[in-house]
């Protein structure tokens, strides 16, 4: 992709004929968008309520696509779904997040992908498994699709969060250092959930180098039969997009790269600082399990634990840290420590 940010937009689902055209012509009028989406089947988490037009919606979709002179994309859940939208000729294909969870539907999708000259695009799996999205990855490549693209939607969770699902960006992140080459799509509307996040959610996301957006718009977002919340007017997504900031990957000021490299030396110096006191510190652990095995005490000290989460949020909030951030450090050395002492106390009792 060689236009950034590359932007696919359109209905949640395709409703009518008619609402999917004018969608589609609203759209090419206030924006210059590169794909056409909307979903034909509407995989929903309880029966008996709108779960898509079906065939007939792929028609209506390359129609659309045809008179807005776009390519169009949608959804394929298994084998069945990938015959028809080849059938009538659906450009680009993506894979949901609840088809990405398994690998039984994803190899299903794969074999039936052997052979055709396709782009694919494939969102991260509903839970936050790197390995998963990773495997999908692997089996499309290993059907012969080379055009291969992903797409973060964020993740589920039973934590309070402002988001739909969460965003979670250090897995997108992590998956770009795997798969350098791979554009990665931010899907702010399944990020979020509602409206008001969408402009947020995308600056976020083309700040951390992301190659595009897939946004959903409807021309009635409030009567919309699926997830009329988190849709906006093809008028509003020209606002989200005309104010989104694109920033320079590269830098061509010389001062300018001085400056970071020698504020970067510092943040390495400081690094090594930490792992050094780390390693300290799981010392102490493994001295402290050693002592609990020799007096048959127990590994969890439930009463320490919530000292030391209070007592260290409180010195973050004095120094202007983020409570949140240490508050999920301290939970990954804790974590760390109880796997120490407990293998501690297994090797001393044989």
């Amino acid at each position: 992709m060689s236009k950034k940010p590359y932007i696919i937009s359109g209905p949640c689902s395709a409703e009518t004929e008619e609402q999917l055209i004018e969608t589609a012509k609203q759209l090419v009028k206030y924006n210059s968008i590169d794909c056409l989406r909307a979903g034909i089947w509407k995989p929903r988490t309880r029966p008996n309520s709108f779960e898509g037009v079906g065939e007939i919606g792929l028609k209506w979709l390359k129609t659309a696509g045809v008179e807005t002179n776009l390519p169009v994309t949608t959804e394929v859940a298994n084998a069945k779904h990938v015959e028809l939208a080849l059938k009538n000729e659906i450009d680009v294909l993506w894979i949901g997040a609840r088809t990405t969870t398994n690998p039984f539907s994803v190899q299903e999708i794969a074999d039936a992908l052997k052979g055709v000259d396709i782009s694919v695009m494939i969102k991260n799996p509903i839970n936050p498994d790197l390995q998963l999205w990773i495997g999908a990855i692997e089996r499309v490549y290993q059907a012969g699709i080379k055009n291969v693209k992903v797409i973060h939607r964020g993740f589920s969770s039973y934590e309070n969060s402002p988001f739909r699902n969460n965003p979670k960006w250090e897995i997108p992140i992590e998956l770009k250092s795997l798969f350098p080459n791979i554009p990665i799509i931010c899907d702010p509307s399944h990020i979020g959930g509602k409206r008001n996040l969408i402009e947020t959610i995308s600056q976020k996301a083309m700040d951390l180098e992301m190659d595009g957006l897939m946004i959903e718009s409807h021309i009635f977002p409030n009567d919309a039969w699926s997830d009329a919340e988190q849709q906006i007017t093809p008028k509003e997504l020209q606002k989200v997009l005309s104010r989104l900031i694109i920033r320079q990957t590269a830098i061509q000021n010389e001062d300018l790269k001085d400056k970071l490299s020698e504020l970067r030396t510092q943040i390495d110096i400081i690094d090594e600082e930490i792992i050094s006191q780390l390693a300290r510190r799981m010392d102490i652990v493994a001295k402290i399990g050693s002592h609990k095995s020799n007096n048959n005490v127990t590994i969890l000290q439930a009463k320490r634990w919530e000292n030391i989460i209070l007592n260290r949020k409180n010195i973050a909030k004095s120094l202007g840290i983020s409570e949140g951030m240490i508050e999920s450090i301290l939970k990954t050395i804790h974590e760390e420590s109880i796997n120490i002492q407990t293998r501690i106390l297994n090797n001393e009792k044989h």
